[in-house]
């Protein structure tokens, strides 16, 4: 019988320590997530971290016969408590870059990856190339590869960085900014299914250029750790075949956002 997986919400902060790496016989995994992109990873009113990241996680968790945690890090710093050994593998709807493979490797993709444009229903913009855009305000959360994208292409253009999407969002329905550039499924979510969202929708053709989508969305681990992220593809493999990754994905999509269809 395989070990129950088990969901401990903490929070973690800088001053938060670990002193291990996995290893073969390691009974528990510890999962980094930011907690703050629904609905991919949010917190939830009773203080439990939930969303899609977080139920591919326990379910591979499941698989691989070994316990779960899942800690929630602040954006910024995610890759960073990776690196000092607060979690084990973060799953956080991160894309794969050539940028961030400096730093940890990756598993296979568990979902495809596109950022899209966000405006105002009213406002009138169809075009999105730097003339066009020139004197726009242009919102994204920082450290992402969208605020790569807008500074790299709009740059007659003021972006405004925020540390969380849901500050975004706010400045966005507040009228604060004239449009942002966000990630494709959580703006599709937030725009179709949210009061607030209800101000804008998503414009343009969707991004899909590499350079700055990478190869999809992957599960990071510490470079040294190959048994792992070997584990976690094996495990994600599994799920996708016998439908318990889809049963997931139902739950919170009405597209498969494993193949986009």
């Amino acid at each position: 019988m395989k070990r129950m997986t088990k969901l401990t919400t903490l929070i973690a902060t800088a001053a938060a320590t670990a002193t291990f790496a996995f290893s073969a016989s390691a009974e528990t995994v510890t999962i980094g997530t930011e907690g703050a992109y629904p609905p991919f990873n949010y917190i939830e009113s009773d203080g439990k971290i939930a969303g899609f990241d977080v139920d591919i996680a326990l379910a591979l968790c499941e698989r691989m016969d070994v316990e779960c945690d899942v800690v929630a890090q602040d954006w910024d710093g995610i890759i960073p408590g990776l690196l000092a050994k607060k979690y084990d593998v973060i799953v956080a709807s991160m894309f794969i870059t050539e940028e961030r493979k400096k730093q940890v490797d990756f598993t296979d993709p568990y979902y495809l990856a596109a950022m899209t444009h966000v405006v105002p229903k009213d406002s009138g913009i169809t075009e999105f190339t730097k003339e066009s855009l020139a004197g726009k305000i242009i919102g994204a959360q920082s450290g992402t590869t969208q605020a790569d994208y807008a500074e790299a292409t709009y740059t007659d253009s003021e972006i405004r960085l925020y540390p969380t999407q849901d500050e975004v969002n706010l400045d966005m329905a507040s009228g604060r900014i004239d449009l942002q550039v966000g990630d494709f499924l959580p703006m599709l979510d937030w725009t179709t299914k949210s009061d607030d969202g209800g101000c804008c929708v998503l414009a343009g053709e969707p991004i899909t250029d590499p350079a700055f989508v990478g190869e999809g969305v992957g599960m990071a681990v510490r470079q040294e750790d190959d048994e792992l992220r070997e584990k976690l593809n094996k495990a994600l493999a599994e799920i996708r075949a016998d439908g318990t990754y889809l049963e997931i994905n139902n739950k919170y999509f009405d597209i498969d956002v494993y193949t986009m269809k």
